[in-house]
């Protein structure tokens, strides 16, 4: 009888801070290799390394920090100024803030591997 009570919600129930997290991982992962591949940005960030977001990986916040950094350095390469690139600066600040300070209580670090960040074999997304 109550499930009938929760599918007549006229607002669906919003996610927790992890889910929010994990999807925010998953988009920004996907769109750092989009920028690696798009015609506009190519060029230019072809130098940059694959970014992988594991939400679970304690090295995760300086990785996403680095990265910043890189993308803010493009910007004597004319693309730092693309709506994609400060799109993805954005997101990765973004997310970096909420794992930090908005819900690191809902966070639980299951490795300390920076390395897996960088290998090959664990670049693909594990959502």
């Amino acid at each position: 009888m109550v499930m009938p009570v929760l599918w007549a919600q006229p607002y669906p129930i919003p996610p927790t801070c992890y889910t929010k997290v994990l999807n925010m991982g998953k988009e920004i992962t996907e769109r750092a290799a989009e920028i690696k591949k798009d015609n506009e940005t190519y060029r230019c960030t072809a130098h940059l390394p694959d970014l992988y977001i594991d939400v679970h990986n304690a090295c995760v916040l300086s990785a996403m920090d680095t990265y910043v950094s890189l993308l803010g350095g493009l910007r004597e390469r004319r693309c730092g100024y693309n709506r994609k690139v400060q799109s993805l600066g954005s997101m990765i600040r973004q997310l970096y803030i909420i794992m930090s300070q908005r819900c690191p209580g809902e966070l639980v670090f299951t490795h300390d591997n920076c390395e897996a960040l960088h290998s090959l074999h664990y670049r693909r997304w594990r959502g």
